[in-house]
This record gives C-alpha cells, structure tokens and sequence, in this order.
C-alpha cells in the first residue's frame, strides 16, 4: 500500500478491510497505534505490510460491492485495468476474474513487499492477467494509453502529491477510459482511518478538474465510501 490506512492500500499505501476488532476502534475514533503505520507528510500513513491481515474482514463483500464499482467503471471480459495501491491483492483478483484470461490487470503498489503479497495470491488463486508494477508516490509507472479503467480504492487519502499521480494516470487511459476514486465518507461511520486523514470530496474533484479530468458521475451505492468516476475530456463534449 502506498500511504494511509489504506483499507487495501493503494499508491502511496492505500486500502482498508477492516476485521470487526478494527471496525469498533473506528467507530470510537481510535487512531491506529504508532506500530502499525508509518507517517507521511501528505495525506496519511503507510499502511504496514505485518498488518494486511487487517483487510480481510469476512464482511468486507458487502460493504464494499466489489462488482457494482467494477460495473460503474464498465469494466468488462478483456479489459485492462489498474489497481492502484494493490496492498495485498484483495481486490486485484476480484479485476482479474472479470476481465478473464484476455484482459489484463495492474497491481501497482510503491511498497515492493505488498507487491509480493499479491503476487503470491494471485498465484494462489492460479490467475495468470495480472502484472506487478512498483510506482511512485506521484507516478503509478503504467504504459501510457494502456487503460480501460484505473481504480483508486480506499487510497486517495494517502496520497502525497494527488495532482500530479492524476496527471500521470490521465497519460495511462485509453480515450474512453475511466479513472474511479472511492474513499471513506467523512461522517465516521464504518470502517476505515481516523477522521482526520479522511478526504472531501470536493477536494478531489478540484484536484482532478486541475489535473485536466472531468467527472462523470457521483456513485452512491457504497455504504460507508464515496465513488467519484472521471475522463479525459473528449472533443466536443462540455
């Protein structure tokens, strides 16, 4: 994971699934303890490879949909997608088995160890789409004009520098690609960091319009998370 608590962590750490244990600290505002992550000075924290355990709660399929985000972002049989911030994989099988053996998954992470976390589950799970991709804090490092879809999940909080890894992940869509954010709400409910590393929003389509995205729509099907999903502008649409 990239940074932050990042249920899942993502480019800069980024995820989180939280065991019940963990939901409970959350619900009570506990802040994680100094062990388990390490600060940043952008947004939160690198999420610990020791504690990936963390982000299999048993319940995590259904507060975090992982087939209708797939769905928002028209992610398909033989797409190719990213997953940025793969942390320990949780959701880069769940893009692998949709896109089948003719897409292509992904598995970005800055952290070489979380890397190894997903690359042993996906050889666990005998799935031979998906490819490691060691970022940076500001650039995911992905063939430019590859992607179908980039998704940032439970990541964006902990990101450093998020205009420009928005800029650099602009260079990496197709035409008709879609970038989708999905963070933890700011209202404190479920699981996810403290309150305090959580984004608004707002702030994110602001980055994003800066970076030259626009945004395509608000998703409000997830519980606890946010799903914002943007484009490269196309010529002639306003």
């Amino acid at each position: 994971m990239h940074s932050g608590i990042r249920v899942f962590a993502a480019a800069t750490g980024r995820r989180a699934g939280f065991a019940a244990a963990v939901v409970a600290a959350c619900l009570l505002g506990a802040p994680a303890g100094p062990a388990s992550a390490q600060t940043r000075q952008g947004h939160g924290k690198l999420f610990a490879p020791q504690d990936l355990a963390l982000l299999e709660g048993p319940d995590r399929d259904l507060w975090q949909l992982p087939d209708q985000i797939m769905d928002a972002l028209g992610i398909a049989e033989r797409s190719v997608v990213a997953d940025i911030g793969a942390g320990g994989g949780w959701f880069t099988i769940r893009l692998a088995r949709r896109v089948g053996a003719g897409g292509l998954v992904f598995a970005e992470d800055i952290q070489p160890q979380m890397l190894e976390a997903t690359m042993r589950r996906v050889a666990r799970e005998g799935l031979g789409n998906v490819r490691r991709v060691l970022g940076a804090p500001d650039d995911p490092r992905l063939p430019p004009g590859s992607c179908d879809a980039v998704l940032l999940l439970d990541t964006y909080h902990e990101l450093d520098n998020p205009g420009a890894m928005l800029r650099s992940i602009a260079k990496a869509l197709k035409p008709q690609g879609r970038i989708g954010v999905v963070d933890f709400k700011r209202d404190g409910l479920g699981p996810g960091p403290a309150l305090e590393e959580r984004v608004d929003p707002e702030q994110i389509v602001r980055d994003a319009e800066a970076a030259g995205l626009r945004l395509v729509s608000r998703e409000t099907f997830l519980p606890y998370q946010f799903m914002l999903v943007f484009s490269r502008p196309q010529p002639g649409v306003q």
